[in-house]
């Protein structure tokens, strides 16, 4: 049991019974007594209380003022913790011969405090039983709120970009096994939602509500060729074709296939995607909302798909022809072709022609080159052999550009002085919180500041959010360029220009198994 103390009076004034700890229990606290004395409005003799109670090994009495005082009853103090969840009680005797507390004088008490919701009962009877003083006791517990759980989406289908098609023994891609389009057939469920649990709201022990956070909703987006269900949480497709993820949206694409795309055909544009089980011959075009496979070769055509390219024997680009996806390009060969992809590019070899992928760029087989043109990734170039011993010009490019890493710069200044803000503004509000559950009352003028800076924290904790994920979209920039690094798996030729970042450099000698990477401003070679 705790040490307490009990105040007593006599004909001489006002005593004080100290009452040590037994068991193991906390010893009193001179604070708690002069707290209690000064709330009592007793004088006292401090140094007189503070040496018995320093001393006291068993119980003993002291006088500690000549002041008579009125009896005193016995006394709980209630505190509410900041969350009000809890409320904790301590009792303190009543001087001697004074009046205790029944069950209903605590009730009573603790209404009286605006205590209203998860009163211990049990606790009050066991406190009743053995009057322990000077000990804490939880005498009201809150009900917490049960936090609910985000929206989430659930795909039947393949949405990661980065798959990579599979490779022969000797590095080459086997384009019948490519592993690149999501096939799907009629009756296909292709999506599930999986709503949100808002959760359920709790309550303190004043009796006053506590929200669960806010949760995510979401909501299944989809084009043409997909079924909605009545309760709106499953797609289907309507048709066998290909399905894919753009953005949060589901496209299910049917397949337009023709032999050849040449002057029987003419140009095409398809919202879906297209299957050409022959040869693109020049000047035409194809533009596909869906994915573009070519099972033979592609000449100096123009070639547009928001998804995959995919040209089983390769593309003669005649120094005209042009392929642009928004997700990846794999090709046999590249000769005299610009490409641009979103995703990376796949290939044997790729000769005098401009490239641009988004993520890597890969020439892996078994004499892949990269020779002439210019060559350009954000992360990643893996080539077999690089440059030309004819002398070819041939440029490599990987890394981010200078204006995005301003940008990031910039963004985290304005992150911080965002969270410096927040810093001031917030424990005002948790002040002014507290007052209002103590049921104080606020000057109109308060009143207004306060609400003015709720205001200021909700639209600096929204520019926040926003700034924290493009912050997280231009991390992952920088991070692929901290690690960006040309990898020459056969020869590199001189001549040959590498670029990362904002550094260059140019091959004055031949050399073999090559890792150049950016190092302290520098481009250097390191061991594969």
């Amino acid at each position: 049991m705790n040490g307490y103390f009990q105040l007593f009076h006599s004909e001489c004034g006002t005593g004080l019974n100290i009452f040590p700890p037994t068991d193991g229990g906390q010893p009193i606290s001179i604070n708690e007594v002069m707290g209690y004395l000064q709330g009592k409005n007793v004088t006292y003799d401090v140094t007189a209380v503070n040496v018995a109670i320093r001393d006291a090994k068993q119980p003993i009495a002291i006088r500690i003022s000549n002041q008579k005082i009125l009896p005193q009853q016995e006394y709980m103090d209630v505190k509410v913790t900041p969350d009000t969840m809890k409320a904790i009680v301590r009792f303190y005797p009543p001087s001697v011969g004074s009046a205790v507390m029944g069950k209903m004088d605590i009730l009573n008490a603790l209404r009286q405090q605006k205590i209203l919701f998860g009163i211990d009962e049990n606790a009050i009877d066991h406190f009743l039983k053995r009057r322990e003083y000077c000990t804490d006791i939880e005498i009201a517990i809150g009900k917490p709120p049960r936090q609910g759980k985000d929206a989430t989406i659930e795909y039947f289908f393949n949405t990661d970009l980065k798959v990579r098609p599979t490779r022969k023994e000797d590095g080459g891609v086997d384009f019948f096994n490519l592993n690149t389009i999501n096939h799907c057939k009629k009756g296909d469920i292709l999506a599930r939602l999986h709503k949100e649990d808002a959760g359920e709201r709790g309550m303190g022990v004043l009796g006053n509500a506590l929200q669960p956070r806010e949760v995510k909703k979401a909501s299944l987006q989809f084009s043409n060729h997909i079924t909605l269900s009545p309760e709106r949480d499953v797609l289907t497709s309507e048709v066998n074709g290909h399905v894919c993820l753009v953005g949060d949206r589901v496209f299910v694409s049917d397949v337009f296939q023709v032999e050849n795309v040449d002057n029987s055909v003419g140009n095409i544009e398809y919202e879906g995607s297209v299957l050409i089980t022959g040869n693109v011959c020049s000047n035409f075009s194809i533009v596909s909302h869906g994915d573009v496979e070519v099972r033979g070769v592609v000449e100096g055509a123009y070639i547009k798909a928001d998804g995959n390219i995919i040209i089983a024997r390769g593309m003669n680009g005649m120094s005209r022809g042009t392929l642009k996806a928004g997700g990846n390009i794999i090709a046999k060969f590249i000769e005299n072709a610009t490409v641009e992809a979103g995703g990376y590019v796949e290939s044997e070899a790729i000769l005098h022609s401009n490239v641009s992928a988004k993520t890597e760029v890969n020439v892996l087989s078994h004499k892949g080159f990269i020779s002439g043109g210019k060559v350009m990734a954000t992360n990643t170039i893996n080539v077999k052999n690089l440059g030309s011993s004819m002398g070819a010009d041939t440029i490599v490019e990987i890394g981010i550009d200078p204006e995005t890493k301003q940008q990031y710069d910039k963004l985290q200044k304005e992150i911080m002085q965002i969270h410096k803000e927040l810093a001031q503004i917030e424990p005002i509000l948790a002040s002014t919180r507290q007052k209002l559950s103590r049921g104080e009352r606020l000057a109109p003028d308060r009143l207004k500041y306060v609400q003015t800076l709720m205001v200021a924290d909700k639209q600096k904790k929204e520019r926040l959010m926003g700034c924290n994920k493009k912050m997280e979209e231009l991390t992952m920039l920088l991070e692929g360029t901290q690690s960006a690094c040309v990898c020459v798996h056969g020869e590199v030729y001189s001549g040959t220009k590498i670029v990362i970042g904002d550094s260059a450099l140019t091959v004055k000698d031949t050399m073999k198994y090559c890792r150049f990477v950016r190092q302290e401003g520098e481009i250097r070679n390191t061991a594969l």
